[in-house]
């Protein structure tokens, strides 16, 4: 009976290893590389697998073999005595330094590559470099874009051109996190002290693949919502960020409401929520001080607090009761209770915060 409920949960295990094989989309998954980054980062990963693989088979079938071949026959018998052999002592100590040598090259020569950034260190008189440079701030429980370059703000989403390298300058405002868009390659820590550098590329022909849109993650637990922590990454050609580029520099205020109920919204946008939240790019608030994300582009989101569906009722859920979505987050109690009229219409004025 033991064997056959071993043989039950080994069959369980199989079958639950065989369906995971299956899981992963373009957009998220580390094992569907989508730039020159992740790319290195999985071959890395099959060459480490198959070093590990091989060394597993060889013990294996060494082990096999000796159970079958020298297993006691006769107890008077005694085996040929090989302790001591320098051939034996010779062979287990060059071959793991061989296999450590053949993983060692490629990861210590990628390594170096990939923290080439001197191309965002090398700048003009104004202060500007050739390279695309995007600081990114993680907060609790946010992010934040900031394009030096472009002179533009922004939070939650972040805009990349495609088949180009893009360098990130990495910080944090309150607690360690961790910058990390699985299907492109990191990850790497955003400090308080100190910024981290380093830059991705993204794939057009993957991006396609993924409808130009990949999922980022926080991979630094970094407090209850640290799950929730996500951001999303649109990466398109670039002429297509040119434009997005310009629509962006071409808010010099913030947008007006059309309708009467957005308007009313504004107004109480303007009572309750600008103390923490721009509605312009071009946001000259020091970063440290900035207390919430940039609006400017609300309504073009795919996602709400980063994980909410993009519509007014979930926009609502989440100013009702933000606590109820992330825990810990510094949005709760920042503002007055609203009644359910300013809520509907501060929902209306914020989905028509649109560049594009």
């Amino acid at each position: 009976m033991k064997w056959l409920v071993k043989g039950r949960l080994i069959a369980v295990l199989a079958a639950m290893s065989l369906f995971m094989t299956g899981c992963g989309e373009n957009y998220l998954s580390a094992l569907k590389p989508a730039g020159e980054v992740a790319e290195t980062q999985f071959e890395l990963m099959k060459l480490s697998t198959a070093i590990m693989v091989g060394v597993i088979a060889v013990v294996t079938i060494l082990f096999v073999v000796v159970i079958f071949r020298f297993r006691r026959k006769d107890d008077n018998e005694i085996p040929k005595q090989v302790e001591g052999s320098h051939k034996l002592e010779i062979l287990w100590t060059v071959i793991p330094i061989l296999l450590l040598l053949i993983l060692a090259v490629p990861t210590v020569s990628a390594t170096f590559r990939l923290a080439d950034v001197s191309p965002m260190e090398k700048k003009d008189k104004e202060g500007k470099t050739d390279a695309l440079v995007v600081n990114v701030r993680a907060n609790l429980y946010w992010w934040e874009f900031e394009y030096p370059n472009e002179e533009i703000v922004t939070s939650q989403d972040l805009v990349v051109p495609t088949d180009e390298k893009v360098y990130f300058n990495l910080k944090a405002s309150d607690v360690m996190h961790s910058f990390w868009i699985p299907a492109v390659g990191g990850k790497m820590d955003n400090h308080m002290e100190n910024e981290n550098k380093f830059w991705l590329e993204f794939d057009q022909q993957k991006a396609d693949e993924a409808n130009n849109l990949f999922y980022g993650k926080c991979a630094e637990l970094c407090g209850p919502s640290h799950a929730l922590m996500d951001f999303k990454v649109k990466a398109v050609s670039r002429s297509e960020f040119d434009s997005w580029v310009d629509s962006m520099k071409g808010v010099k205020e913030p947008a007006k409401a059309e309708t009467a109920a957005a308007q009313e919204g504004q107004e109480v946008f303007n009572n309750s929520c600008i103390g923490c939240h721009a509605v312009t790019p071009a946001n000259t608030t020091p970063p440290e001080a900035r207390q919430g994300p940039n609006l400017t582009n609300f309504g073009d989101r795919s996602r709400i607090a980063g994980v909410l569906e993009h519509n007014e009722e979930q926009l609502k859920n989440w100013i009702k009761d933000p606590e109820a979505y992330k825990p810990g987050n510094k949005m709760t109690g920042k503002y007055d209770n609203l009644t359910d009229e300013e809520i509907d219409a501060l929902a209306e004025y914020l989905m028509g915060l649109k560049v594009q």
